[in-house]
Order: C-alpha cells, then sequence, then structure tokens
C-alpha cells in the first residue's frame, strides 16, 4: 500500500470514527426535554449548558435526523417541542429553556436568531423524515414565529433589524442589519413562502457588500452602503453588519458561510468568498475561525462586555477563536460550490478537531494557540459533523435554498 493511500484509508476510517463518536455523544446529551448544548459536568451545569438552547437544539435536531440512530431519528423533533411550548405569547421562540426550572430566556437585548433557527429546523425535519407533519403540527406557533420575526423587519430594506450582542454570537458588537441573521431570515422566508424574499436578497446584495457599484433606489440604503464603501477594509467579504455610522469588516465566516448556503450569495460570489477565506488560512490547521481579522481592545467596535469571562479578546471566543460546529457549515458549503475534493479534506480536519483531547469535541479553540477551550461534549460539534458528513455524500445540500 503506497503511502498516499495509507493517509486517504486513515482519514476514512477517523471520518467513520467521528461519526459514530458524534452520534454516541447526542445520544449521552439526549434528555427527556430535548439535547443539552453540552455533555454534564458540574462546570456545565454552573454555566447553563445543560439547558435546551434553541439554535444549538435546532442544528442537533436535523443532525439526529440525518444520523441512521433509530433513538435519535425518533428523538430529532424533541427539543422543538419543548421550545414550541415555551414560545412567548408574541411569537418569539426563547433562546434557551432550563428543563429542571421549567424556565424559558429570552436574553438580555432579545434573541433574534433562536425562532429563525426553529423554524428552519422544524422545515429540514419535515424534508428529511416526515413529510409535512410537524409543519401541521405546530401550525399556530410557526404563525405566531414568523408574524414576530415581520414585526423585526425594516419596511423598505425588507432585513431584520437586531441588538448588539443578540445572536449566536452573543458578546459582539454587530447591531442594525447583521448578515449572519439575515441569511436565515432569506432562507426562512424561502422555506415558508413568505413575501418579499427577492427584496430581501437584494437589498442584502447591496447593504452587505456595496462594492460592486450596484446603487440601492432608496435614499437612506444609498447612505449605509457608501459610508461603508468609503471606509471598509475588507471588501472581499459580505460585511457582517450595517448600522448608522457603523459597520463590521472583520471578516465575519459563519455569516458569510450562511450568506452562501442560504442563498444571499450567486455561485461566482460564492466561489470568490470561498477563495477569499481559504486565502486567509481560516481553516487551518482546523475548521474554522469565526473571523479574519479580530476585533482589537483599541477598536471603535471594542465593547466592555468583549472582556466578559475574558473571553472575547483577539482570537479567542466569538472574536477569532476556532469553533468546529462552524466547521461542518464550512464543509457544506465547500460541497455546495461543487469544490468536494476540498471539503472531503475539510471534514477530515473537522473530524481531526472534534478528536482533540481524547474526543472531547470541544467548543472552541483558540485561533492561534490551538489551545482547547470552552465546555467538553459539545453537542452541536457532533450534529454539524453529521450534516457535512451527510452533505457531501449525498451531494445534496440541506440549506441550499428550495426549488420553486
Amino acid at each position: 500500500m503506497s503511502g498516499k493511500t495509507r493517509r486517504m484509508c486513515d482519514e476514512t476510517e477517523l471520518i467513520e470514527e467521528c461519526r459514530q463518536r458524534a452520534i454516541r455523544l447526542l445520544g449521552e446529551n439526549l434528555g427527556r426535554e430535548g439535547i443539552a448544548a453540552a455533555a454534564p459536568s458540574a462546570r456545565a451545569s454552573a454555566r447553563g449548558y445543560r439547558a435546551v438552547f434553541a439554535r444549538d437544539a435546532a442544528i442537533c435536531s436535523i443532525g439526529m435526523a440525518l444520523s441512521g440512530d433509530s433513538r435519535l431519528e425518533r428523538a430529532a423533533a424533541r427539543s422543538l417541542a419543548t421550545l414550541a411550548r415555551h414560545q412567548a405569547p408574541n411569537g418569539q421562540i426563547p433562546k434557551f429553556v432550563e428543563p429542571a426550572l421549567a424556565e424559558a430566556d429570552f436574553w438580555y437585548l432579545g434573541c433574534i436568531d433562536a425562532t429563525l433557527w426553529w423554524l428552519i429546523a422544524l422545515a429540514a425535519l419535515d424534508r428529511i423524515q416526515s413529510a409535512g407533519h410537524l409543519r401541521q403540527r405546530f401550525a399556530g406557533h410557526i404563525d405566531r414565529a414568523t408574524c414576530w420575526l415581520s414585526c423585526q423587519e425594516h419596511q423598505r430594506f425588507h432585513l431584520l433589524q437586531q441588538n448588539e450582542a443578540s445572536d449566536w454570537a452573543d458578546i459582539m458588537p454587530r447591531s442594525g442589519f447583521v448578515l449572519y441573521a439575515n441569511a436565515l431570515w432569506l432562507l426562512v422566508k424561502r422555506l415558508y413562502r413568505l413575501p418579499r424574499a427577492r427584496s430581501t436578497r437584494e437589498h442584502a446584495n447591496l447593504l452587505f457588500h456595496p462594492f460592486d457599484g450596484a446603487i440601492a433606489q432608496y435614499r437612506r440604503a444609498q447612505l449605509l452602503a457608501e459610508y461603508a464603501h468609503r471606509n471598509a477594509r475588507n471588501r472581499d467579504l459580505y460585511l457582517s453588519f450595517v448600522n448608522f455610522t457603523s459597520f463590521g469588516d472583520e471578516g465575519d465566516v459563519f455569516g458569510n458561510l450562511l450568506a452562501i448556503l442560504c442563498g444571499i450569495a450567486d455561485a461566482p460570489r460564492a466561489r470568490h468568498i470561498l477563495r477569499a477565506l481559504e486565502q486567509a488560512g481560516v481553516d487551518d490547521p482546523y475548521p474554522v475561525r469565526t473571523v479574519i481579522d479580530p476585533i482589537p481592545a483599541t477598536s471603535r467596535l471594542w465593547r466592555p462586555y468583549m472582556a466578559r469571562h475574558r473571553q472575547n479578546y483577539a482570537w479567542q471566543y466569538h472574536n477569532g477563536g476556532i469553533w468546529p460546529f462552524i466547521g461542518g457549515f464550512w464543509v457544506m458549503a465547500l460541497a455546495q460550490a461543487g469544490e468536494c475534493t476540498r471539503a472531503q479534506r475539510a471534514l477530515g480536519a473537522l473530524a481531526r478537531a472534534n478528536a482533540l483531547g481524547n474526543w472531547d469535541f470541544n467548543e472552541w479553540l483558540h485561533g492561534r494557540l490551538l489551545t482547547r477551550r470552552g465546555m467538553s461534549g459539545q453537542s452541536w460539534n457532533a450534529a454539524a459533523f453529521l450534516i457535512a458528513s451527510d452533505a457531501l455524500a449525498r451531494r445534496s445540500p440541506l440549506f441550499a435554498p428550495p426549488r420553486r
């Protein structure tokens, strides 16, 4: 056997072992009310990681439905049902539910993406396994959730508006119109046939990438775009957010991957984004870092809360740390762009990241030192690996916009 063949066999075995361990971890973290964010430990309990987090649970529900494990498949919708029971009267899905207290939490400034991910997971599970059953079962909850989201939408841009620190990157200063949330919003609109999806996509491209000469018709959109156009540094990617006289050009990797997967970017721009991310080394040695250029404490975008728990300094946590669950979306974006050889290599690198610390499935790694940080046994690491593996095997991108 040649050295190259042996390496390929070793990587295939590593990927399969990661798949099996991911299934086992999800089974261990599955409770009566749904999937906990991380494996049981005193630290996880003290920091609330044993709760059912909406965004984590949504991604885990999809991974469970694709796992091939009958127990996980049967329980895939359990977390979504728990979240639905705690839906606010106005339609918002909570950030998390603490099963031991039967208590829902909606975060300090509200949580925009919990409702988006809950809707995406329901549609995904129906697509994978139940042929519309969940959308029928939760029809009233869905109507309230989409109504609540529409109330957060700007009536001319048709983009969602949000506060700082109110999505997955909940100690980052992104606010106003945020790329990550609006990529998900476009997908939700297409999944549920909501109005003005075309306008949402058009304004996302005009505001988040105002560098290609296109001009918005609405004057206030022009002013937002012109300010970013004059001052932004990194023009290869979509801006992470656009607000009144402020914007994010740190190079938001997750937001840009979702812009590809959810349909904001067309095929040429998707290839350009992936090339720019690769040139920036966001996947070296593990996929992927959250940003290209972390926000330093001297930046106009720095906020005192970013030092909370000493987490969000440069190359840490949301501010440049390596998150294996986002690595799954890196694999999916490469596969969707037809870069299957690169996607396969990335899947192997992702398996190696999850294997660190004797298969610790660690929450995140320091972006420069590569030391393991955060919680062990992170559920969405396991789920994102299963989703990415399935997307590469089937060549059927789960997060691609549905065909009309």
